[in-house]
């Protein structure tokens, strides 16, 4: 038989399989998450997919509730009444009660909370919207419906016209009744037993004593349990209460049709009704689904169309199915609350996984596991493993769990086993997935053995997906020479004589018969006399199985040492890159505000840059040569601070020669920096200043500024920066401090540093300076008020300060000269 990963599949449980792996419980614990009793029912009846496009379907829709769930809007489910037995009637023309009705309109405004809710999410759920969301026209019916009653349920006036007639009618009557009554009570108390009037079948009476009825005229309709009491309806109120009566039956009659009308309303919608109550009941499963998800910290396996043994194949035939776990759970020992070792599991079709090792130690969990994983695929329903698994369509699971021995058909435990194997021999095919726990055992060993090897090499021929439990040394020993075999284990920890319940593939696993007896109390000697009775071959299989599985150990722990440490070596590296970032942002930050200033510090040199510019258009006087000059060395302070900020221009020469003082002449030729062009020496001054021309345009400078007028000769030093033509000015309340008109004097003596101050303000006079730096440090301060209170008598300066927090404090002293 040709597997098809597409489907048609099979119903994949049997009777066998659905009580070995307990698939019941499974679905109770669905039905116990489900709000509403359709809901309960449809989980505890899940149906399983009958197409790959089916399944996939089904996920999608648990994935959807899961997400909307974990996001915090879970998907809205209610306690709506089960009504299939109602619309059945209503469909064959029957009339629905009131309890009924009220039943369809919760329905119906259940359905329009859920098409709401899914409308809105329709692009994050578009599964669930396509699954569960239901007409719109039901919302009609639901006014109608909701419109027909009063808030505690009875039928509203409004239901129609004349039953709003007919109750205020029969309202009318009965005050009417009721005054007479109380009236009669006034006018015969002497006779009455008490003061008060009832209701007997319908009519209005007076509790009359016995032995006065005669005196009282009207109808005895009951009398009291003692006999003292006898229930009159006064003659007077006959009349009226004939009419109560009637009007009730009226009422009653208009009532039914009303009832017959809504139902005839209902009954043209009806195909509606059903799927929305379908709808609900699906949505409340879905839901139910995503919270057994949450619960039981289950995944959404990919699900293949091929084994991936078989991927790399490019003949384009279908692939059997295959399954691979990763971190796989039982789900009911989760759900038991038990604490689960995960085990990674994987086969494919054709093959056998060959389980072994100690009794209580994992495997026939494992085997379960793998069914269950197979079984809530096709039902829609994520598995009990870690993201990344990989769980294909089975078209059937196949099990041969547990004891099935039956006194009554005369079957001893091995014979029930042999008959199921012979069933499962039968139905085996590719696509099955076929588990079987202790395969062939309850008879002679070496028959028993025998009868294994044969079976499971029948199962991988016939394209099953097999996975058997067994205490056989020979199909231990089949994986050695047959590669559709695999061995796989479940530890024994001979430290602590215990299981560990973690599945290992590649390696058999020894049964640890002796040790667990020794754990459980056997006598030493009686072991000891065991061990005497062992064959060698079985003892060197025992004792190699278990250097194998010390080895094993030694290598995980191993591996989790070194997984800790790239863990360490991870989170370290991410501190690193954390604080790395940190420090770039801080970086970022400060060259932000820095560049932030240098703008505004331009932006002002450019203002003042225009301004001397427009000065010097038409006839400047000297004064705005003067200025102009001002303006460019400010802008010069400004574009060289310290040296760091300085730009070239493109244009501008790498660097001019010092000229020398001794050729400096009357008539000279020398480039000024400051002008940026050539000029002429027109008058020479003393203390090394100059007076030069640039055409209209004089000023006053000194040798040391002036440079030649020829190239730099090839083996000059590096020539230095020229300040860029930037178009800005120094503004004096707030100075720039630079090399040029900073002077230090810390280190000298009080009238050492007074003398320097004073040369550097004439020499800074004489450069054209307005603002100059004193740096003269903290100390004692008599050197700081040695120079103040020398440049506070200076006829050069104007005024000075101390330094700003920025520029130096108090260490340093601010002076403008005067012009």
């Amino acid at each position: 038989m040709e597997y098809n990963p597409e489907g048609p599949f099979a119903d994949p449980c049997p009777a066998k399989t659905r009580a070995d792996l307990e698939w019941d419980r499974i679905l109770e614990a669905l039905a116990e998450r489900c709000a509403s009793r359709a809901g309960q029912r449809l989980a505890r009846a899940l149906p399983f997919a009958s197409t790959r496009a089916e399944a996939l379907t089904m996920l999608a829709e648990v994935r959807e509730a899961f997400e909307l769930a974990r996001a915090g809007e879970p998907l809205p489910s209610r306690d709506v009444a089960e009504l299939e037995d109602a619309l059945d009637r209503a469909r064959i023309g029957a009339s629905l009660a009131n309890e009924e009705l009220r039943a369809v309109l919760g329905l119906l405004e259940a359905a329009r909370t859920s098409r709401q809710y899914l409308q809105g999410r329709r692009q994050i759920a578009p599964a669930l919207f396509a699954a569960c969301a239901t007409n719109p026209e039901l919302d009609a019916v639901a006014r109608e419906l909701a419109a027909a009653f009063d808030p505690d349920g009875s039928l509203s006036d409004r239901a129609s016209p004349r039953l709003e007639e007919l109750r205020a009618e029969r309202r009318a009557v009965r005050d009417r009744l009721v005054r007479r009554l109380e009236d009669l009570i006034q006018k015969h108390e002497d006779i009455l037993q008490d003061r008060y009037w009832t209701e007997r079948d319908g009519r209005y009476v007076l509790p009359v004593r016995t032995d006065a009825h005669e005196r009282f005229p009207g109808i005895v309709h009951a009398t009291s349990a003692s006999g003292a009491t006898v229930f009159v309806e006064p003659r007077v109120l006959v009349e009226a209460g004939n009419r109560m009566k009637m009007l009730d039956a009226e009422v009653a009659r208009e009532e039914q049709a009303i009832y017959a009308a809504l139902t005839a309303r209902v009954a043209e919608d009806i195909e509606s009704v059903a799927a929305a109550a379908r709808a609900l009941a699906h949505a409340d499963v879905r839901a139910a689904a995503a919270r057994l998800a949450r619960d039981l910290d289950l995944t959404f396996p990919d699900v293949p169309e091929d084994a991936f043994a078989d991927r790399g194949a490019s003949d384009g035939a279908p692939r059997p199915p295959s399954i691979e776990l990763i971190a796989g759970r039982h789900p009911l020992l989760a759900l038991d609350g038990v604490k689960v070792v995960p085990s990674d599991l994987a086969m494919s079709a054709g093959r056998a996984m060959i389980v072994s090792g100690p009794n209580a130690g994992g495997k026939t969990v494992a085997l379960k596991t793998l069914g269950l994983a197979a079984l809530m695929v096709r039902a829609g329903l994520p598995v009990a493993a870690r993201e990344g698994s990989r769980v294909a369509l089975f078209d059937v699971v196949l099990t041969d769990v547990g004891d099935d021995q039956n006194l009554h058909k005369n079957l001893s435990t091995f014979s029930a086993h042999v008959q199921n194997l012979g069933q499962i021999l039968g139905e085996t095919r590719p696509g099955a997935l076929v588990l079987l726990d202790e395969l062939a055992g309850g008879t002679d060993p070496r028959e028993g053995e025998a009868l294994a090897a044969a079976v499971l090499d029948s199962l991988c021929a016939r394209g099953g997906t097999v996975v058997c439990t067994t205490h056989y040394e020979g199909l231990k020993a089949l994986a050695l020479g047959d590669p559709r075999f695999e061995n796989a284990s479940v530890g024994f920890d001979l430290a602590t004589m215990a299981p560990t319940f973690r599945l290992v593939i590649g390696v058999p696993g020894a049964s640890s018969a002796l040790a667990v007896a020794r754990r459980f109390g056997i006598p030493a000697a009686v072991l000891e006399r065991a061990e005497r009775f062992l064959t060698q071959e079985a003892v060197n299989f025992e004792q190699m199985v278990e250097k194998l599985s010390a080895e094993r150990r030694a290598l995980e722990l191993a591996r989790e040492d070194a997984e800790r440490e790239a863990s360490a070596a991870r989170a370290k590296r991410r501190e690193l890159d954390g604080e790395l970032g940190r420090l770039r942002e801080k970086e970022r930050a400060v060259i932000t505000r820095e560049g932030e200033a240098l703008l505004a510090s331009l932006r002002r040199a450019r203002e003042d840059l225009r301004a001397a510019q427009s000065r010097l258009r038409g006839k400047p006087t000297e004064e705005d040569v003067r200025a102009a000059a001002r303006v460019m060395d400010a802008v010069g302070q400004k574009t060289s601070i310290g040296g760091e900020l300085e730009l070239r221009p493109k244009d501008e020469p790498a660097a001019r020669p010092a000229v020398d003082p001794a050729a400096i002449r009357v008539g000279t030729r020398v480039y000024v920096p400051r002008l940026r062009a050539e000029a002429e020496v027109v008058e020479v001054l003393s203390g090394g200043q100059l007076r030069v021309a640039a055409g209209a345009l004089k000023l006053t400078t000194s040798i040391a500024e002036l440079r030649g007028t020829g190239a730099p000769p090839a083996a000059a030093a590096p020539p230095q920066q020229r300040r860029v033509d930037l178009d800005a000015a120094a503004d004096p309340d707030v100075p720039i401090q630079t090399a040029d008109n900073t002077v230090d004097l810390r280190g000298l003596r009080a009238h050492e540093a007074v003398a320097m101050a004073e040369q550097f303000l004439d020499r800074s006079l004489g450069a054209g300076r307005r603002v100059t730096f004193f740096v003269h440090g903290h100390g004692t301060g008599a050197l700081r008020d040695a120079v103040r209170e020398a440049l506070r008598a200076s006829p050069y300066v104007a005024r000075l300060r101390p330094g700003g927090p920025s520029e130096g404090g108090d260490g340093v002293t601010v002076a403008w000269l005067k012009w």
